[in-house]
């Protein structure tokens, strides 16, 4: 069943909660858009610029590495203050509500948590920490951060074009010569520091990937949210509850790679649908 009015969506959607009780989310970058945070696919699931850092090139490339942290000091920050919106909220005052269980989020942003949700699985972890590739020593990147600006105060002055694409892993549309760019190492062995996500070409650690699993599996359904689940690491639990002959409810404006498993399809727009609901 697809529905593409907002209003009836949204009570459909408070409905079939009440119907199934608590019900595991699966949220992608389409919730954050509403927080300032652009979606890295458009509509149909294509790339909205090139594709995003490769873990490969991150670790292997010194150039790379030096692109990536000049044009995050003007990326990054959007994320580190980008708000919570309406639904994130919604989700969390469901969930304190026992309408929903767990909050599984392919974002990197943060955002749930600070709307106030607990018993969220970061799937791909968290872009406001970092992670040092050789000892595992893990800080907050705001250190990275104000480290970068200290080494390079000649690129605090770098600002991006207007309307300039900022992609949700902190990177920014910004080229030049990055060369000159000097990128801090880990301060405890001098290792390459990183921040504590999983690049595409990386692997969501096996045991994060279980936890959810085990999350959906003792739940009454799905609720995927913002995200077209071309990637597989989402889309395995969309997967997992149709086998599992769960309810699937996937909501997102643009289309998704489960359209053919959905229970009831959503074509309308999360903040707003939400926002009924809060």
């Amino acid at each position: 069943m697809v529905i593409e009015d907002t209003l009836q969506a949204s009570e459909r959607l408070v409905q079939t909660l009440r119907q199934h009780g608590p019900m595991t989310v699966l949220t992608g970058a389409g919730i954050s858009t509403d927080s300032g945070i652009p979606a890295y696919r458009d509509d149909t699931g294509a790339w909205k610029s090139s594709p995003p850092m490769q873990h490969q090139e991150f670790m292997r490339s010194a150039a790379a590495r030096q692109r990536y942290w000049a044009r995050s000091l003007h990326g990054w920050p959007r994320l580190f203050y980008a708000k919570p919106n309406i639904a994130h909220q919604t989700l969390a005052n469901w969930q304190h509500q026992g309408l929903i269980g767990t909050i599984i989020t392919q974002n990197v942003d943060g955002l749930h948590q600070r709307a106030g949700s607990g018993n969220v699985i970061d799937l791909h972890g968290d872009a406001n920490m970092m992670v040092c590739m050789q000892c595992g020593d893990k800080t907050p990147r705001l250190e990275m951060h104000q480290r970068c600006l200290a080494l390079n105060p000649n690129y605090s002055d770098h600002t991006p074009p207007p309307n300039s694409d900022t992609r949700p892993d902190g990177d920014a549309a910004l080229e030049g010569d990055f060369s000159d760019f000097e990128v801090p190492a880990c301060t405890r062995c001098g290792g390459i520091l990183k921040p504590d996500v999983v690049y595409f070409g990386d692997n969501v650690p096996r045991e994060r990937v279980e936890s959810a699993q085990a999350a959906l599996r003792n739940s009454d359904g799905l609720i995927v949210i913002g995200s077209s689940l071309i990637v597989f690491s989402g889309y395995r639990f969309a997967r997992q509850a149709h086998q599992a002959g769960q309810p699937l409810i996937l909501l997102n404006l643009g289309t998704t790679r489960a359209d053919d498993l959905a229970t009831l399809r959503l074509r309308t727009p999360i903040a707003q649908t939400l926002g009924y609901g809060f």
